[in-house]
């Protein structure tokens, strides 16, 4: 439905979604850690949803983009780390494990909200508003889902690495997190070879599926 847009119209649909499913990933991690103790992130003005707080110029803004231009597959991208220090925390490891899965829960949620809007758009069927509506719906959609199912990946430095390193006893974990100074690389390696689209393609699929038939668009 996408390929029918020009690309100003592409840019245009993307450009919400995109920055504000990478946005509040972020602000969600800070809001838990503080629930459980820490307030690093409210500290340094990062416990909010203002997009400018956020913004990484390479990952919310060039990655995104050139992505859409080239039409890799997947389209998703990083704010800048709301910083988190688990020190604060009562059980350090298993704490931080709830706290990285409070990113992948808010995209999901932000998946359900751009459902209900495109559905709402699909039930007022009025032109000038259902198709902006439904346009906005899909790539929130789409945005959100592989926000949640790209960072359920268990690569550091990856949300789902963190839920890993909380199970694994302290020296396996302290081996794991060591490969966090290559989790980008093996994460840029694997969009453009082709592995990511196999991981995830019929997850993604089936995820897309449910979420669409909640939009009124399956």
């Amino acid at each position: 439905m996408m390929n029918e847009l020009s690309l100003i119209q592409r840019i245009i649909v993307w450009v919400i979604p995109v920055i504000f499913a990478i946005t509040v990933h972020e602000a969600a991690h800070g809001w838990v850690a503080k629930k459980y103790g820490d307030n690093t992130a409210k500290m340094l003005g990062r416990l909010t949803l203002n997009p400018l707080k956020h913004i990484d110029p390479v990952g919310t803004i060039l990655l995104p983009g050139i992505l859409l231009l080239t039409g890799t597959g997947f389209i998703f991208g990083w704010a800048k780390p709301v910083p988190v220090d688990a020190r604060n925390f009562k059980n350090p490891r298993q704490d931080m494990a709830v706290v990285a899965l409070a990113g992948p829960v808010s995209n999901l949620l932000m998946a359900v909200g751009w459902a209900l809007i495109a559905r709402a758009g699909v039930m007022i069927n009025v032109d000038f508003m259902t198709l902006p509506m439904i346009y906005w719906g899909i790539a929130g959609i789409s945005i959100n889902l592989v926000l949640a199912l790209i960072n359920l990946i268990p690569i550091p430095p990856l949300d789902g690495s963190r839920v890993v390193s909380g199970i694994l006893p302290n020296r396996w974990a302290w081996q794991y997190n060591k490969l966090e100074r290559y989790g980008f690389l093996i994460l840029l390696l694997m969009l453009f070879t082709g592995t990511l689209n196999v991981i995830l393609g019929y997850p993604m699929f089936l995820a897309q599926n449910m979420f669409f038939s909640l939009a009124g668009l399956g």
